[in-house]
């Protein structure tokens, strides 16, 4: 039987596997109408349907009778990425919740149910607002398996590239400098960012690659793949000496324990 409680905010932390591209880790709110329904959202209010924040609210807000939510990870995943291994720490948080026991193992697996695929979630446990704090501090180098793929027209020449992959393999770290990504510079500082990343392997996939990256929490893959129009330097594309891009890109682990310094992702 439940004990009557004065409504406070209560918190869980736990990790999330995303298993989908498409999917946003948070509520996708339409930036022109702020949510309220326009002509770019279809009256929606969201650009995506779902988030990782709304399939956990959706069971968690009746079971802790909570009447708002906040979601806090460590770090994120772009839209289109997916989210493996050992899944991405977050605390979730609820307001005005009237209900303060919640048997937190049947949540993680009826969270997961209801998602259909889409979404994992395990490991929760109770936490307190410290938590929030430790998690948005949390900066940790990340492991990737980036699909790469030659520009249209592109010539190249699969064995010389092969065995430049793997000269690269055997390098380390390398340096880069990267501006602050073509894609969203309209909306944040325009910064040079020393950051590095390491080519751990590759293997060849039809005429795609399926490149191995170890790099520094902040990096930004895309651009360290594609050079960003030179505002990534070095990149793939000026080692590799053939125009290419990122077309799919997993993290399949975060490297937690290895804190590197903090940047917007």
């Amino acid at each position: 039987m439940d004990h009557p409680m004065e409504p406070t905010t209560l918190y869980f932390e736990g990790r999330y596997r995303k298993l989908v591209r498409g999917l946003p880790q948070t509520v996708l709110f339409c930036p022109k109408c702020k949510g309220r329904g326009c002509n770019t959202c279809d009256g929606f209010g969201k650009l995506s349907k779902e988030s990782v924040q709304e399939m956990i609210a959706r069971v968690a807000m009746p079971r802790f009778k909570a009447r708002r939510n906040k979601f806090h990870g460590a770090g994120r995943e772009d839209v289109d990425v997916l989210m493996l291994g050992t899944g991405r720490l977050f605390v979730f948080e609820m307001l005005k919740a009237k209900r303060s026991t919640v048997d937190l193992q049947d949540l993680a697996a009826e969270i997961t149910r209801r998602a259909e695929g889409k979404v994992e979630v395990f490991a929760l446990k109770m936490c307190t607002r410290q938590r929030v704090v430790e998690v948005k501090e949390t900066h940790c180098s990340k492991h990737y398996q980036a699909r790469v793929r030659f520009d249209e027209g592109v010539q190249f020449d699969s064995a010389a590239i092969a065995a430049r992959l793997t000269e690269l393999c055997k390098l380390g770290r390398l340096a880069l400098v990267q501006k602050t990504p073509a894609r969203v510079v309209h909306r944040r500082a325009d910064l040079d960012r020393e950051r590095w990343m390491e080519i751990t392997a590759w293997e060849a996939d039809g005429s795609d690659f399926l490149v191995s990256i170890f790099s520094q929490h902040g990096t930004y893959i895309k651009e360290a793949i594609s050079g960003d129009g030179g505002r990534s330097q070095p990149s793939l594309h000026s080692l590799l000496g053939a125009a290419c891009s990122c077309i799919e890109l997993d993290v399949l682990a975060i490297a937690e324990g290895d804190p590197t310094p903090a940047d917007s992702d």
